[in-house]
């Protein structure tokens, strides 16, 4: 078969590989259909690593992804040949303490689909995995839908994890797939205004057709201001989703006193500077987000019954063999790109 894998910074070529075969009998064979490209995708892509976790090539990246069944282990009883699935990358081992806890995102033995060390990514024609990372996805729910139920399930994660969000003012720093995960999650759950900054003027326009309260472009104008001239009191919640330090130092300024701080996006850098004196003095809570943890079916039924929509993340489409040309674009992040799909065309 074959697969896209990273061979160098900014280097990928198409290598041909064996198939992946069934070996133990909660397997399922997928073939693959539409990949989307994440942030944490192209990190690899042009740095080799994210923190400790560092690229080994060649490696295949990708976890966003969607497919068909094509063969399952004679133990699996959730899906069946012909199934159209929504994958779950996390492959937690279910028998460790965080497991047994219900923090299955926190595994101790976790392994995740394109994550060096850990297991391939889904850039390849066919993927293996176990039958607790396969979900079935009713008709209604297109290819793009199912893939994008990954990105769209921690923003799903990080609302559930914040706080109660009616009559609220929320804060979501950072507008790519992950500030819109959050924003789409945040309306769902009744958000009274919800306040969106980034510095891509596009990405701002993708936030008012989702018809938020506030946007503005920290490179243009002084977002502290005009969000406190907005909601004087303060924002109750913040999703920081660009992990830039200066995003870090706006939220801090624009929470309320006792207000939350949900960290999300992923940094170059390996530590976080935190200003001392505002968190102590407003008693800022600070949460850290990994990933998702039981959210993926919920976000899946909100897809099913339109109660959520991401039908407006997609605004690049290529062909498998023209996945370098993908990662180039959302590197630059040129021509206004939110979330570039990889097609598999048989």
């Amino acid at each position: 078969m074959k697969s896209m894998k990273l061979t160098g910074i900014r280097q990928m070529t198409m290598q041909e590989i064996p198939k992946p075969t069934i070996k133990n009998p909660t397997d399922v064979l997928v073939k693959m259909k539409v990949v989307g490209i994440c942030g944490s995708d192209v990190h690899y892509y042009v740095s080799g690593k994210i923190g400790s976790q560092v690229v080994q090539y060649p490696f295949t990246v990708g976890h966003e992804g969607a497919g068909v069944v094509e063969a399952v282990g004679n133990a699996v009883t959730r899906v069946k040949k012909g199934d159209p699935i929504a994958i779950e990358p996390a492959m937690p081992c279910h028998e460790c303490d965080q497991c047994k806890s219900g923090r299955l995102n926190t595994c101790r033995h976790l392994k995740f689909l394109g994550c060096p060390g850990q297991a391939e990514g889904c850039l390849s024609e066919y993927i293996v995995m176990p039958e607790t990372s396969c979900f079935p996805v009713p008709r209604q729910i297109n290819y793009d839908q199912a893939a994008l139920s990954e990105p769209l399930a921690i923003g799903v994660y990080a609302v559930r994890q914040s706080i109660d969000l009616k009559k609220s003012n929320v804060g979501i720093l950072g507008f790519g797939p992950i500030g819109m995960s959050v924003a789409i999650a945040a309306r769902a759950k009744n958000a009274e205004k919800i306040y969106v900054t980034d510095k891509i003027n596009e990405r701002l326009a993708k936030a008012r057709e989702l018809n938020v309260s506030y946007t503005g472009n920290p490179i243009e104008k002084d977002i502290e201001k005009e969000m406190l001239n907005a909601a004087p009191e303060g924002m109750d919640v913040v999703f920081e989703c660009s992990g830039k330090q200066e995003a870090v130092y706006n939220a801090f300024e624009v929470l309320k006193p006792g207000g939350k701080l949900m960290l999300i996006g992923i940094p170059e850098f390996s530590h976080w500077q935190l200003p001392v004196d505002a968190g102590r003095r407003k008693e800022i809570t600070i949460v850290n987000v990994r990933r998702q943890n039981a959210a993926l079916e919920d976000t899946l039924d909100g897809l099913a019954n339109q109660s959520l929509d991401v039908s407006g993340m997609p605004t690049h489409r290529f062909s498998f063999n023209r996945t370098k040309e993908g990662f180039d674009l959302v590197t630059e992040y040129k021509d206004g790109v939110m979330k570039a799909m990889i097609d598999f065309i048989d």
